[in-house]
């Protein structure tokens, strides 16, 4: 029966951001039949940041209100919404209206905003969710976290998003007064082939997925195998069951009275401070949660944002292998994890070095598109999909290994753990939203036209 709650714990993890990262895949498709154009990952970014309100809300309420809020009605709702969400945006995202002098697609951003406030709640509700069972269900659940970007990436690769085809021009006239003369053109033009299905279909796989997630919710919750993996008595931490549930301390067994000899273990089981059980120093609490937020913001925001400028000068095929070899890497890291759970801070701040470093070479890559370093050798396509697969891998890991660790430090820790992951991601893209959208610091070159020295 293990088994059966690993397969629903990554079950579950999946739908807590298959939406969102379902929409991004899915640009390429909807761009070109909305009026906002590619403006629209610009609108996302920021209608993302806005849908924050929610892990805002959840947060507050355990830091003034602790225990007044239960989870589980949270999830059951937003889940719901992202069901219903999902299945809407099938059927209404082509729709617009006029609003003030031009047109928008307001179901598109509306129902955007929906599944944005679902998927960031599902950061500050679901991993604490997780405490109800046994610590190794969070791992699994992790893989379901990266398996939520990876299957809508592999759908869209079956779908056709993004394939260009190199063709050669038209030929062109050249007509005066006196004379006309035909000539080719050198030039190559991009064709986008149609896709296998239409973007309803993929919509609808969304919704399906979501519907998936709740099923799995449900039987994490309900069914009689599952339950007996539960471990409700570690559910609460000592702070917060000492503040809502005293009773419940006193129908148990006093605990067994040490002797007042034995002043080192006493010393060993002091708190080291007040965070959770008090295992970890402030400062050590302090770094966690700084790496946390580091992390994040580089993996959420700050270099998906550069993505496409640092691997389309590669060529296509290049940018398709970085991306889902780079979705792939997440879960990878996950069951890495799940057998190499080393907990050492050392090593946590090394692997972070590590991977910022790669983003770092990923980074330059970006700023110098259209024509990076080595773009006329295989050599340099290889490197750039090698460098994105290592940068996910390692802060993938350290990611995980973070929850692992909060996870042992109560319910309040993973709340806290959800509520730094937004602030991280939302500073990572609020950092980067005026670099590209506005200023427009990073530049792509013509698939099929552009020109680079040897």
């Amino acid at each position: 029966m293990a088994l059966l709650t690993h397969v629903l714990a990554c079950l579950f993890g999946i739908g807590s951001w298959v939406a969102i990262n379902g929409m991004w895949v899915e640009l390429p498709l909807i761009v070109p039949e909305i009026p906002e154009g590619w403006f629209l990952p610009s609108y996302l970014t920021v209608i993302i940041q806005l849908a924050n309100i929610g892990p805002l809300f959840i947060t507050l309420m355990h830091r003034f209100k602790p225990g007044a809020l239960d989870e589980r009605p949270v999830i059951y709702t937003i889940v719901v919404v992202g069901v219903v969400a999902t299945f809407l945006l099938a059927f209404l995202w082509k729709y617009t209206l006029l609003v003030g002098n031009a047109v928008h697609s307001v179901a598109l951003l509306s129902l955007s905003f929906l599944l944005s406030v679902v998927d960031c709640t599902s950061s500050v509700t679901f991993l604490p969710f997780m405490m109800r069972l046994q610590p190794q269900y969070l791992t699994t659940y992790f893989v379901g976290e990266g398996l939520s970007g990876l299957i809508p990436a592999v759908v869209a690769l079956i779908q056709g998003v993004g394939l260009v085809q190199c063709k050669n021009a038209t030929t062109s006239a050249n007509i005066s007064m006196y004379s006309s003369s035909w000539e080719a053109s050198d030039k190559l033009e991009a064709h986008y082939p149609p896709a296998n299905f239409s973007a309803q279909v993929f919509f609808l796989f969304l919704s399906a997925m979501m519907v998936v997630c709740l099923g799995a919710f449900l039987m994490l919750n309900y069914h009689p195998s599952v339950a007996k993996e539960c471990k409700h008595e570690h559910y609460l931490d000592e702070e917060h069951r000492g503040k809502t549930d005293i009773s419940l301390s006193m129908q148990r067994p006093a605990p067994e009275q040490k002797p007042m000899l034995e002043p080192p273990d006493d010393l060993v089981n002091e708190p080291r401070s007040r965070f959770g059980k008090g295992t970890y120093s402030t400062a050590e609490v302090v770094f966690i949660f700084v790496v946390l937020a580091w992390v994040n913001a580089l993996t959420n925001a700050v270099l998906p944002s550069v993505q496409s400028y640092s691997c389309l000068p590669y060529g296509n095929q290049a940018y398709h292998l970085a991306t889902t070899m780079a979705a792939v890497a997440n879960p990878v890291a996950c069951f890495i994890a799940m057998f190499v759970p080393i907990r050492s801070l050392i090593l946590m701040g090394v692997l972070t070095l590590t991977g910022t470093a790669f983003g770092a070479y990923i980074m330059a890559m970006a700023a110098l598109s259209p024509c990076p370093l080595l773009v006329h050798y295989d050599i340099g396509a290889a490197l750039v999909v090698i460098t994105w697969v290592l940068f996910v891998l390692t802060l993938s890991y350290v990611k995980v290994i973070i929850g692992v660790i909060l996870r042992e430090e109560g319910h309040s820790a993973l709340v806290w753990c959800g509520a730094v992951v937004q602030l991280g991601s939302m500073l990572g893209a609020l950092t980067m939203f005026p670099l590209v959208s506005v200023y427009g610091l990073f530049q792509s070159g013509d698939p099929c036209n552009t020109k680079c020295p040897q």
